[in-house]
């Protein structure tokens, strides 16, 4: 550790600038070169370099990557003398989160397998990757876990499984650009940064991420080698197993460790340990050696087969095996032999329920599921799920969360599809369906985006559904249960419960503005819509188009995007539901807003606003309201728009960090910057400190931009350049390139009066590089605007050519 990371001791204000100092001499760079690269004034650098000024953070981030230093542990000291904000929770991205831990249990009893042991560890060693395969039931899953628990120690960063269903019966393998998606979400890498499309982008993201830890990741079942390539790690010291049924031959460079079934001798041993037999001649096993080798016989050495076997005479002390062997004999093969012997064991009820199981569509699956699949209780799915367990039917591998073995999925499926009616197995995944969108529905209810959700209309509620406290406990069960959602809605499509597919996307929505990005968004809506347009339901096919154009608009795509809510509107007309008019009126108002309108996106968030008022929905309409102060705000009314922010301000809400109210703080501290500094600082300071808390990264970069406008406003320009400079450098993070349409002549016009034209200019030129291709007329005008009022003194002409540009692009709009 240099000097550079010690910890504070004299005054915080002199402490960061002899701090800053040191990032000079590591730089190798003189006062001026630096403040060049920087993008600071020499005068600043050096007030910043004397302790004179504090620096704003970007500044501070900028001297950093020039001296090739983290600036990370400067943060909590500049934060200590500058306060211009409450620093992010620690729920907040920001802040490092414990390492993540998803390994399953390591069984207790793990018995051989030195050989193989020591291969695996000794390929990591060398290679950092290895491959473990054999047939089924061999245990390969559990040298793996083994192996990873034995390196979890040395892999402090994070210790990773999943399951990529190269084999389970019912379900294709998962594919390599969900499973990236799952493992950057396990790293908790902020999904602005994860790629959107493109699998080499994802797998370069990946690679990235391993690069600066220490992690030890486990791809269990894996299909074939082009599933598996894009997952595995590239420079650095991360280490990846992998099991295969398959030997994955293509994988030169990474060493095979082959399984065969256990020895005899080893076979014994897990017999013995798995059942608890105290060994020695009073043991059960010893007291009958020819029944309990022929026990070894009909489970074939299999270490699954062993511990089901196993489990039986654990949890019969009468038992002789003699008996177990007479169960086993009932059998069809090595696999079944142990399955139906454990199956024979439960009762009625609890048989059913396990073929049952083999209907999820998930991966892991809790209680409440489970209690909407069988139709019992809570209680009656959680006192079940116990008996499987202790069966060794079912594997816990966290506390409240269940899965079955691939091998014993298929078991399960297949009994059900031979025991089990039709119309009973029908109706059981049907209450999975309910659950997952009602569950849903729920989790969307109690984080509202926007105008929420209507209640969900697909199918019967549960008995019992999971609480929501409050948004963040919503959001974690969503974070859990996303890729559960994700496989019900697949499910929902493959057996055409159209209403099911209508729906779900619908309360995913807010999670997707916290979590995830667009692209996938617009998949799901477009094949709710082909969903909406099967079942002809005019109420569905607006809902279907309206949201499927929203998610063309956040994705940047504003002709498809108008397409879509030209649609939209015809059957809102034929539907007569006036809450579906309204929400696709704000919709519209803002994408009319972008194509460069002035008077057309007022008028239709008016309309909302007396449509929610009809359809008595009061906290819509101050949504509404607050669209309209907004666009006030950018017409030039200031006054009118911040009495419209008041009245929203105004409107009763549980969530401080409510949509609509973000946006009435945000106007309301533009729209009285000048008048009335103080008041606007604290309406800002509150909308950002909420954005924070909320974790969303787009309303956060919208509350800086804006902090910007109004400093400006105030005449306080270097402080507003560094809150623009932090919104862009929020930005960066993001994916959708898009999003920096909406802050750049903003940041621009800032920066003109700041007395920094060049930037100014490059800035709005980037703009106008920009608008055009997304389509926003009115951001493509401004940008002409804004490098018009720059050439007045010294290129009238070009000014004017510009200033034509531009009321062009407003007329071609359809603007007035």
């Amino acid at each position: 550790m240099d000097g550079y990371e010690r910890t504070a001791q004299a005054d915080p204000q002199d402490e960061l600038a002899a701090r800053l100092r040191l990032l000079q001499e590591l730089s190798g760079l003189g006062v001026r070169a630096l403040a060049r690269d920087a993008g600071l004034s020499s005068s600043s650098l050096s007030r910043y370099l004397n302790g004179q000024t504090v620096p704003p953070w970007p500044a501070v981030v900028a001297l950093c990557r020039l001296a090739k230093r983290d600036p990370r542990p400067l943060r909590p000291l500049w934060e200590r003398i500058s306060h211009p904000l409450p620093a992010p929770p620690k729920s907040s991205r920001q802040i490092r989160p414990l390492p993540r831990n998803d390994l399953p249990r390591d069984v207790p009893d793990f018995t051989g397998r030195e050989e193989r042991l020591a291969a695996v560890l000794a390929a990591l060693d060398s290679h950092r990757v290895v491959s473990v395969d054999g047939m089924a039931g061999v245990g390969k899953t559990c040298l793996a876990v083994h192996a990873a628990h034995r390196l979890a120690a040395d892999f402090p960063d994070g210790q990773l499984y999943v399951d990529l269903h190269g084999f389970t019966e019912g379900r294709p393998p998962l594919d390599p650009d969900s499973a990236l998606r799952m493992l950057l979400g396990a790293l908790d890498v902020p999904s602005e940064r994860v790629p959107q499309e493109g699998l080499e982008q994802l797998a370069a993201c990946w690679r990235s991420e391993l690069a600066r830890r220490r992690v030890v990741v486990v791809l269990d079942n894996a299909a074939d080698v082009d599933q598996v390539r894009p997952l595995l790690p590239g420079a650095g010291d991360s280490v990846a197993l992998i099991t295969s049924r398959n030997r994955l031959l293509g994988l030169d460079e990474v060493p095979p460790v082959s399984l065969d079934v256990l020895s005899p001798r080893e076979s014994a041993e897990l017999l013995a340990r798995a059942s608890g037999d105290p060994g020695g001649p009073d043991g059960r096993l010893a007291r009958d050696p020819e029944a309990a080798a022929e026990v070894l016989r009909l489970c074939g050495h299999l270490p699954l087969a062993l511990r089901l076997a196993a489990a039986r005479l654990r949890h019969r002390p009468g038992w002789t095996v003699g008996i177990l062997v007479e169960r086993m004999a009932e059998g069809a093969g090595e696999f079944d032999t142990a399955f139906a012997m454990s199956l024979r064991q439960l009762d009625r009820s609890q048989a059913r329920l396990f073929r049952m199981l083999g209907l999820l569509p998930g991966e892991s699956f809790d209680e409440h599921v489970v209690a909407a699949l069988a139709d019992v209780s809570l209680r009656g799915a959680r006192a079940m799920l116990e008996d499987l367990l202790d069966a060794h039917l079912v594997q816990q591998p966290t506390a409240g969360r269940y899965r079955l073995h691939d091998l014993v999925h298929q078991h399960a499926r297949r009994a059900g599809a031979e025991q089990d009616p039709a119309g009973d197995r029908e109706r059981a995944l049907g209450r999975v369906l309910d659950y997952y969108v009602h569950a849903a529905a729920a989790a969307d209810a109690a984080m509202p985006f926007l105008s929420p959700a209507r209640a969900a209309r697909a199918g019967e509620p549960p008995a019992e559904l999971p609480r929501f406290t409050d948004k963040n406990a919503a959001i974690a069960w969503l974070v859990t249960e996303y890729a559960n959602l994700i496989a019900a809605f697949e499910t929902a499509a493959a057996v055409g419960a159209d209403l099911h597919v209508c729906e779900l996307p619908r309360f995913l929505r807010a999670y997707f503005a916290r979590r995830c990005g667009t692209t996938h968004l617009n998949v799901l809506f477009e094949r709710s819509l082909a969903a909406a347009e099967r079942l002809g339901d005019p109420l569905r096919l607006a809902e279907a188009h309206s949201d499927l154009g929203f998610a063309r608009y956040n994705a940047g795509r504003m002709a498809e995007a108008t397409a879509a809510y030209e649609t939209a509107a015809r059957h809102v007309s034929r539907s007569g539901d006036v809450r579906a008019e309204a929400e696709l009126a704000i919709r519209r108002g803002y994408l009319s807003w972008d194509a460069g309108h002035v008077d057309e996106p007022l008028e239709l968030f008016r309309l909302a606003g007396k449509l929610y008022e009809k359809a008595d929905c009061p906290t819509d309409a101050a949504h509404a309201a607050a669209s309209e102060a907004w666009t006030m705000l950018q017409l030039g009314h200031r006054e009118e728009a911040a009495r419209r922010a008041w009245d929203v301000l105004r409107t009763p809400h549980t969530d401080p960090a409510w949509p609509p109210a973000l946006t009435a703080r945000i106007t309301l501290g533009v729209a009285i910057a000048h008048e009335e500094p103080e008041e606007a600082a604290r309406q800002l300071h509150q909308a950002l400190a909420l954005a924070r808390e909320d974790g969303h990264l787009h309303n956060q970069a919208w509350c800086l931009n804006c902090r910007g406008v109004a400093l400006r406003r105030m005449g306080r320009y270097e402080e507003a350049l560094a809150s623009h400079q932090e919104a862009f450098a929020l930005l960066d993070e993001l994916f959708e390139e898009h999003w920096k349409i909406h802050f750049l002549n903003g940041y621009a016009e800032t920066c003109r009066l700041a007395g920094l034209p060049d930037e100014a200019l490059r800035l709005h030129r980037q703009a106008l590089d920009l608008a055009p291709r997304l389509g926003n007329r009115q951001e493509e005008a401004l940008a002409h605007e804004g490098i018009a009022t720059l050439l007045d003194a010294t290129d009238p002409a070009g000014a004017a050519e510009h200033r034509a540009a531009g009321q062009a692009v407003l007329r071609d709009s359809g603007a007035h």
